[in-house]
């Protein structure tokens, strides 16, 4: 028994020193045993993991933060710049600011006039029209006064609750197809498009949703209930005398007038008279004197006159909280080829005879950007 204690006190003495020997090289783990030991080793394996591991740690981290980076980005590069009106439900209108930016380039801006014409206003005249027509009603008034007492002048109720009028004004321009901006432009409270532009067929590029349509006789679609809503309204843009005898007499279902139109209307037109609306040529008249600055007192001289789109622009700068345009813009003169409208195959060369300068336009339309007035959803 003695030879045997002895002998395993050699053991565990050989053993403890051993231990110790390999614990200064750093292979072994302290043994619980040796506390003192422990709280002396731990730090100093902890560091030298870290130090042996410390690049890829942050390489790691590197990439990480690589990927959050990414993310980021990516998302913001592909939320459109125009889609910020809607991002936040609960975002203030920028009430007033199209007024104060309007007033910049419109001399004596006013929200005063009406948007259509008012019945009432041609049974006693106090002042007379200065312009005849596109810019005024002068020597028009008896076949308006007809007009109007079948038509309508009226806001919808859905208009005057509007909080902040939202509008997209949509053009017929090529830079809509293929765009995919389709959900975007439903979203706008009001969405204004032109002539006989269609929806169907196009609904990914341009949306399905219309609120006013603003038309002249030889832009109006024979059909209006083809591509518009049940409550589109349907507004007339009279560029001359015809274009409301024209009016009158599909409404009252009159013999029909043939001459005097570039080309030949709808001879039937399926719509209901409580949508149709006549604009007010006040907005005619701004666009050509203070937008396009022409000279108004040579007006039976001029040739050029604003276009449709170009007059809605400035409706929607008069009416709305929020401007937005999509479709604009012309391809260059150089470009024979390209068509200028998403739906059909015309090129610029029509324009020459169009009584349309829409370099001039251009210019204005960049004029708006520069000040902030509007904000396009494609590009110009």
């Amino acid at each position: 028994m003695v030879l045997r204690t002895g002998f395993q006190q050699l053991s565990e003495r050989e053993q403890d020193t051993r231990e110790k020997e390999r614990e200064k090289e750093g292979d072994v783990t302290p043994d619980v045993r040796h506390e003192s030991l422990s709280c002396k080793t731990f730090p100093y394996l902890l560091i030298k993991m870290i130090n042996k591991s410390r690049w890829k740690i942050l390489g790691v981290l590197a990439v990480f933060l690589l990927m959050v980076w990414y993310t980021i980005s990516r998302e913001e590069r592909y939320i459109p710049l125009f889609d910020f009106h809607f991002q936040d439900e609960k975002m203030t209108c920028p009430f007033k600011e199209v007024e104060k930016k309007a007033a910049q380039l419109i001399p004596n801006y006013t929200r005063e006039p009406p948007l259509f014409l008012h019945l009432k206003d041609y049974f006693w005249v106090k002042t007379p029209s200065l312009y005849e027509l596109p810019y005024g009603t002068k020597g028009t008034e008896d076949v308006l006064l007809r007009l109007l007492a079948i038509t309508s002048y009226s806001l919808p109720e859905n208009f005057q609750r509007l909080k902040c009028r939202r509008c997209a004004v949509v053009g017929n321009g090529y830079r809509l197809r293929n765009s995919s901006i389709g959900e975007v432009i439903n979203k706008y409270d009001i969405v204004i498009r032109l002539n006989n532009a269609p929806v169907h067929g196009y609904e990914r590029d341009v949306g399905t949703k219309t609120t006013m349509r603003l038309f002249y006789p030889e832009s109006a679609h024979f059909n209006p209930q083809t591509d518009n809503n049940p409550n589109t309204l349907l507004v007339l843009v009279a560029f001359k005398p015809m274009d409301f005898m024209w009016m009158e007499t599909i409404l009252h279902d009159k013999k029909r007038i043939r001459k005097g139109f570039w080309k030949q209307p709808p001879l039937i037109w399926n719509a209901n008279p409580k949508q149709v609306r006549i604009l007010n040529p006040y907005f005619m008249e701004v666009a050509a004197a203070k937008v396009l600055k022409l000279p108004m007192k040579h007006l039976w001289k001029l040739r050029e006159k604003p276009t449709t789109g170009l007059v809605a622009i400035t409706l929607a700068l008069h009416f709305c909280d929020v401007v937005d345009i999509a479709g604009f813009g012309y391809p260059s003169s150089d470009d024979k080829k390209q068509s200028i409208h998403y739906y059909e195959h015309i090129t610029v060369k029509s324009m020459a005879s169009s009584g349309h300068n829409v370099s001039h336009e251009a210019l204005a339309i960049k004029q708006m950007l520069e000040l902030g007035l509007v904000k396009n959803l494609t590009y110009f």
